[in-house]
């Protein structure tokens, strides 16, 4: 799984996502990409289970960049807990991702196995996507 090395903070608030994505917008290192369509939040493990299931389809042929990481902590209480004795325990990472933002890229292998590829691995994610090809290509 994805996780920082080290953080200043253990807790962080949650924020507010609005606005699309400024930077990572377009497919900068591979053929072809997957971009996001909606505002959301990918813990370390969806990231990881659509990059399982692309790598998959493509037989590790070709070259998949991950652009986005998950930096932002997220906590929770233990169960059967009542409310109340301050913020819970860091369990997992996020990545916050606004629409526009590109999150997978495949080079070297063919433009229609790299996008079935990608679709196998939007399957594996809670946002909806779509697929970008390089312009110039």
């Amino acid at each position: 799984m994805l996780t920082p090395k080290k953080v200043k903070f253990r807790k962080r608030q949650k924020g507010r996502l609005k606005g699309d994505a400024l930077k990572g917008n377009n497919v900068a290192f591979g053929e072809i990409g997957l971009k996001v369509l909606e505002h959301g939040k990918l813990t370390s493990q969806q990231i990881e289970a659509a990059r399982v299931a692309a790598m998959r389809h493509i037989k590790r042929g070709g070259k998949m960049w991950i652009r986005i990481f998950p930096d932002q902590p997220y906590t929770a209480k233990p169960l059967e807990t009542r409310q109340g004795k301050g913020k819970g325990a860091p369990v997992g990472w996020y990545a916050p991702v606004k629409p526009g933002r590109v999150l997978y890229e495949i080079k070297g292998v063919n433009l229609e196995l790299a996008r079935e590829a990608l679709t196998r691995a939007a399957h594996k994610l809670p946002v909806k996507t779509t697929i970008v090809v390089r312009e110039g290509l």
